[in-house]
């Protein structure tokens, strides 16, 4: 959808929750609540990281439906992630460094994955 309706649901949704937190990739969305966070998580992992990630991910059943049909997806997703350091878009790395180091409240990197507890 354009940015501009994006931003009217973004910031309604932020006027309706006195907290929140969200995760995603899209900088151009995230900017737009960077004055509004409290805390800033970069998950500054590397590709291979990150593509073991995508291929251990659990069933999405919001965006798919079934784990087969989202594994039919994998490699077109591995593509892209082996792009994110070359890229130069709102999904790059280049992006998200620059969104993270624009942050100047709270903030932490994690360069690997961490164990739930």
């Amino acid at each position: 959808m354009p940015i501009e309706e994006s931003k009217e649901k973004i910031n309604d949704f932020i006027a309706e929750h006195e907290s929140w937190v969200v995760e995603g990739c899209y900088t151009d969305l995230l900017e737009l609540l960077k004055h509004e966070a409290s805390e800033v998580v970069f998950m500054d992992l590397t590709v291979e990281q990150c593509i073991a990630n995508a291929k251990s991910r659990p069933w999405e059943p919001h965006k798919y439906t079934s784990k087969e049909a989202q594994d039919a997806n994998l490699d077109m997703l591995i593509d892209w992630i082996k792009d994110y350091t070359f890229r130069s878009d709102s999904f790059s790395y280049e992006s998200h460094r620059r969104l993270y180091e624009s942050f100047h409240g709270k903030k932490i990197a994690y360069t690997e994955n961490q164990a739930h507890t």
